[in-house]
């Protein structure tokens, strides 16, 4: 069974309806796959949230699965953060999802690829 991490741009994308984004996500429930976020995620979008898209937003999240932020999740971040945080940039929030997606053996689906320079995910 697949399973993936969604990184926060390609949940905007799924509320701000983006056909493609949609239908890939339709595409990968219909074959069965476990679709997840993280808890850094949330607080990305509940922080940007427009007055009135709560409830849109409180809909869509009963469909994913929230991944608790273990302490190996926190340990690979803090790895991530080491070696790319000088050389690229890495940020708390990406270094956690790609930790996440380490520790939990689950593709990452992002837009912005050049956050995760990381060799040892996957990614979709």
């Amino acid at each position: 069974m697949s399973k993936y991490i969604l990184d926060t741009d390609v949940i905007i994308e799924w509320l701000r309806n983006n056909n493609e984004v949609v239908e890939k996500i339709k595409e990968l429930f219909k074959a069965g796959a476990i679709i997840t976020w993280t808890p850094v995620s949330v607080a990305e979008i509940y922080a940007g949230i427009r007055n009135g898209e709560e409830g849109i937003v409180s809909e869509l999240f009963l469909a994913l699965e929230v991944l608790s932020l273990e302490s190996e999740v926190g340990k690979k971040a803090g790895g991530y953060l080491k070696n790319y945080s000088k050389s690229h940039g890495l940020e708390i929030a990406d270094a956690l999802i790609a930790g996440s997606a380490y520790h939990y053996k689950m593709k990452l689906w992002t837009f912005n690829k050049k956050h995760y320079p990381m060799e040892d995910i996957e990614f979709i």
